[in-house]
């Protein structure tokens, strides 16, 4: 069994900025709010926005999934659970799919059950490719490569029960 984390420099890129974006919040507070009372608000704002820092940071470090030959146990982000079994995987595809409004592609990987839904997906922001090519080698199941580059509509059109609920719907209809 193998355990895959994310990409651990994602929570330097990502968390960095949003911790910097809380000083100019707590700035203006202080600067809009000329009473003694003031100093209260400004410190249960920052108490919070460190709180919902920390929480997010304990999810990130939490997230993982670990892989065998029986299945894939996926901690995600927010602290669900979800598995599947080694005999309800299909196959594991690999796409590389353009990112919006970009001519540059992210490698995703989709682990796909014997009923054509994605049972378990890793996106290439996330995580990198020395740990997507320990998945299919793992799980022993065969591995098809999409052979150009396709963007989410197309991917939506051809194979929508990989995508997240969210996913499957375009906001341009």
């Amino acid at each position: 069994m193998i355990t895959l984390r994310p990409r651990r420099t994602l929570g330097r890129s990502v968390g960095l900025p949003i911790a910097a974006l809380a000083l100019p919040v707590l700035a203006a507070e202080v600067w809009l709010m000329d009473s003694s009372d003031a100093w209260r608000l400004v410190a249960v704002t920052a108490a919070t926005v460190l709180a919902v820092i920390l929480v997010a940071w304990i999810g990130y470090r939490r997230a993982n999934a670990s892989i065998s030959r029986y299945g894939i146990v996926e901690r995600g982000f927010f602290g669900g659970v979800s598995t599947v079994a080694a005999r309800d995987v299909a196959g594991v595809l690999r796409v590389q799919l353009y990112r919006a409004n970009s001519l540059d592609t992210t490698q995703e990987l989709f682990v796909v059950e014997r009923t054509g839904r994605g049972a378990f997906r890793m996106r290439g922001r996330f995580w990198d490719e020395r740990t997507m090519n320990r998945v299919a080698e793992m799980l022993g199941v065969e591995e098809t490569v999409g052979s150009e580059p396709m963007t989410l509509s197309e991917l939506r059109e051809a194979n929508p029960r990989l995508l997240y609920w969210f996913e499957r719907r375009s906001l341009t209809r």
